[in-house]
């Protein structure tokens, strides 16, 4: 039987990448109240911008980190440009700066940043836990449908111009894009086979 040796560290950050976003995943669904929806927001965001700079950091792939760190830095500014721009009042009354998320465009630019650097092992993961930091700011009463999908469609883009595949990675497998205007909304799926 010739079996591969598994090497501990390896196994280990595989561990703790696939914990990680299963308890960041698990907070929204404990949550009873708003108030428990923003900070499951606020600890997903939290979680994948670290996952985007971090892992590659750690790694010695300083053009992931930096690439990371752009997307990061342009979806969040193109969404508070965005506030100044087009003025919107929160659901809960709480502000004026309601339209796009800027929790979405952060959390979907550091997910397409993994997904685009990392590829679909993390990325994937890394996309469903930006959707459900969208979800968790509608659910906190903070944003609209349309605001969080907008947010994701900024994210995505600054994530998909600004990073590259890492040198030895084949061509794109997939890509998940979300889209929308005021009379509806999805998710793009294409992949390569």
């Amino acid at each position: 039987m010739n079996r591969k040796p598994v090497h501990a560290p390896r196994l280990r950050r595989h561990a703790l990448l696939a914990l990680g976003p299963a308890l960041l995943a698990a907070q929204p669904a404990l949550a009873s109240s708003q108030d428990d929806w923003a900070t499951a927001s606020d600890i997903g965001v939290g979680g994948l911008v670290a996952w985007s700079l971090g892992v590659p950091a750690a790694e010695g792939d300083t053009p992931g980190a930096l690439q990371a760190g752009g997307s990061v830095v342009a979806g969040f500014g193109a969404a508070q440009g965005l506030k100044q721009v087009f003025p919107e009042a929160r659901p809960d009354g709480s502000g004026n700066d309601s339209f796009p998320s800027g929790h979405t465009a952060t959390a979907f630019a550091a997910a397409t940043s993994i997904l685009e650097r990392r590829g679909p092992g993390e990325g994937v993961p890394a996309l469903a836990l930006a959707s459900l930091v969208g979800l968790a700011r509608v659910e906190a009463d903070k944003h609209h449908w349309y605001d969080v999908l907008a947010g994701a469609a900024i994210g995505s883009g600054a994530g998909l111009l600004i990073t590259h595949h890492k040198p030895g990675r084949d061509g794109r497998v997939a890509v998940l894009m979300p889209w929308g205007d005021f009379h509806g909304g999805g998710v793009t799926y294409a992949a390569r086979f």
